[in-house]
């Protein structure tokens, strides 16, 4: 085992500790207090690449654990678990669709918050439209993707567009953040109002221009294990160890910042 793998492992064994998951739950924890067996954890569009390498090393510090990732935007999956789609866990991109689902009774417990993101403006490489903030947007023939507003990236891009001054109609109103960003990435629009973490993640594609009205729209990102869980202790463990410093430092890596 290595270090890098020992460190992983006994960081989820304190956070297990601190979650409170016995290992009286023999489904879903082993003899040593690890969890095991299947988590099915939704999580917001911006959070794919950050938590498909986090669920991996979930997965290598607990043997015989599966974290299986259903990401689409928050609404969307706020909607499927109220429906009663099975899942363990539901990370959010923004507290308001986290309350449609403890609203509903839905949680386990109390949501916390594991970390913020920042909108930019993602451009194609190199910025050929000399794309500077909010107002270029606007100008006339500039073709603009924004998520639609029930969205967090949709309410967020509305926020600091108003805090901005700026009258903005895009030519489409994606489902997703990574849907918005795509329509960059195939050339089908100028400009999108996409979060910093997903531009990093395209950096070879995209670019990304800051812009000071997006301190306005900061998001925040809650995360719960889910009260039908079929796996209890895989949810409460996954959670714990998104809290994690191992998590958090690949989330940071990812450029979300600290909760």
């Amino acid at each position: 085992m290595s270090a890098r793998t020992t460190r992983t492992a006994m960081a989820v064994v304190m956070a297990l500790a601190v979650a409170g998951c016995g290992a009286g739950d023999d489904r879903a924890s082993g003899a040593d207090g690890r969890v095991t067996g299947a988590v099915t954890v939704f999580a917001a569009a911006s959070l794919t690449e950050s938590f498909r390498r986090i669920g991996e090393e979930f997965e290598a510090a607990n043997p015989g654990s599966t974290v299986t990732l259903n990401v689409a935007g928050s609404s969307s999956l706020a909607n499927q678990i109220n429906q009663g789609a099975p899942a363990d866990v539901f990370a959010s991109a923004a507290p308001a669709n986290m309350a449609t689902v403890t609203e509903a009774g839905n949680a386990d417990g109390t949501p916390i918050v594991f970390g913020r993101n920042q909108l930019v403006v993602a451009v194609p490489r190199g910025n050929p439209g000399g794309v500077t903030g909010l107002a270029d947007l606007s100008r006339p023939g500039v073709k603009v993707a924004i998520c639609a507003n029930q969205v967090p990236c949709g309410a967020a891009a509305r926020t600091a567009l108003d805090a901005a001054g700026v009258a903005l109609t895009p030519v489409t109103l994606e489902q997703d953040v990574k849907g918005a960003l795509a329509k960059v990435k195939l050339g089908e629009v100028d400009a999108a109002l996409v979060y910093r973490t997903d531009v990093r993640a395209a950096s070879a594609d995209v670019t990304g221009v800051e812009f000071p009205e997006a301190a306005r729209a900061v998001n925040d990102y809650p995360i719960v294990a889910l009260k039908d869980a079929p796996n209890s202790a895989g949810a409460r463990a996954f959670v714990a160890y998104v809290r994690s410093a191992p998590a958090q430092a690949v989330l940071a890596e990812a450029g979300f910042q600290a909760p």
